[in-house]
């Protein structure tokens, strides 16, 4: 007879868990539709389709639906950057990172949070799954930031905690939307044209 390992997971823990991801992913969109201020609990449990006192047993608050949306996203950074292959540079890692980014953002799955919010800030310290992820993910980047400053790719001059900002600001670059609305450009050319600024500065070359 064969064996295995894993526990079999019952019917109903599976249910329950494929409810907490239905309810994450429509967090997701409506942050990134909405932004945190504007998307309301009545308005995610419409979008999942369940009672609002259903969803409060999954997450007590606005601010914990918000924490496992991040905490979603970060598991997603993590898995993405896992993915890239060892042996490109450090440059071109960042570089890919971004971009996965932006592809993101244009594609409406990018969590928008205010940067100023007590509860919400509290509500992502306290999350341990969001900030394993969050330290997990910035000190891959802050050490590919420091290999490109030291192969000549990144100015050196520049610390390295303000570079990792900036690529970190990507996520929330209003750019994206002004030149999505404007219906002149491809996303991949919007892609392009924000990587260029990015990476490359606006002084002609």
């Amino acid at each position: 007879m064969v064996t295995s390992n894993n526990p079999k997971v019952s019917f109903k823990a599976q249910m329950l868990a494929a409810r907490e991801q239905a309810i994450i992913d429509a967090v997701n969109r409506l942050l990134a539709e909405k932004g945190f201020d504007a998307m309301t609990v009545d308005e995610v449990a419409a979008a999942v389709g369940i009672a609002k006192a259903s969803l409060y047993k999954h997450f007590p608050s606005k601010e914990d639906l918000a924490a496992a949306a991040m905490s979603h996203l970060m598991a997603q950074a993590q898995g993405f950057l896992e993915s890239l292959d060892p042996a490109r540079s450090a440059l071109d890692k960042l570089r890919a990172t971004v971009e996965w980014t932006l592809r993101l953002k244009l594609g409406g799955n990018m969590p928008t949070l205010p940067s100023q919010n007590s509860t919400l800030r509290a509500a992502l310290m306290a999350s341990k799954s969001y900030m394993d992820g969050l330290i997990n993910v910035s000190d891959r980047l802050g050490a590919w930031i420091e290999a490109a400053q030291a192969q000549g790719d990144i100015n050196a001059k520049l610390p390295a905690i303000a570079v990792l900002y900036t690529l970190y600001a990507r996520a929330c670059d209003p750019v994206l939307e002004f030149l999505k609305m404007a219906e002149l450009h491809s996303d991949d050319e919007i892609i392009a044209m924000v990587m260029s600024t990015c990476f490359d500065g606006l002084c002609s070359r």
